[in-house]
């Protein structure tokens, strides 16, 4: 049976949990009250510590789901997140609108992962 490991993790959630060959990470929100495209850069710079906290980079990544608070917010995620993404890596990704933990958050992404 294989191991599950958990790292950062509290009463409510782990940041990361490793399955087999597969890492997920919790959702990662930015600076709140910072604008869309500050946010976005924290979430994915997270991201990336996350993924190198256990041996894996942006370039193993298989799905993403983004949610924003607001979709009018789209247009200026997508520049961050498409300047991030490594050409010929785009992972399999959804994007939608949902309300957030609180007012101040205004994108959340998701990862799910290969290990390196």
């Amino acid at each position: 049976m294989t191991e599950i490991k958990r790292h950062h993790t509290n009463t409510r959630m782990s940041q990361i949990v490793e399955h087999g060959d597969v890492i997920y990470l919790a959702g990662q929100v930015g600076t709140a009250g910072a604008d869309v495209a500050t946010q976005t850069q924290d979430c994915l710079d997270k991201v990336d510590a996350l993924l190198a906290e256990v041996g894996s980079d942006k370039t193993r990544i298989l799905q993403s789901t983004i949610w924003l608070a607001d979709m009018a917010d789209f247009k200026a995620m997508n520049a961050v997140w498409d300047a991030w993404v490594p050409e010929g890596n785009a992972p399999a990704r959804a994007c939608g609108e949902s309300k957030l933990a609180t007012p101040e958050y205004l994108v959340e992404v998701l990862v799910i992962a290969a290990k390196a």
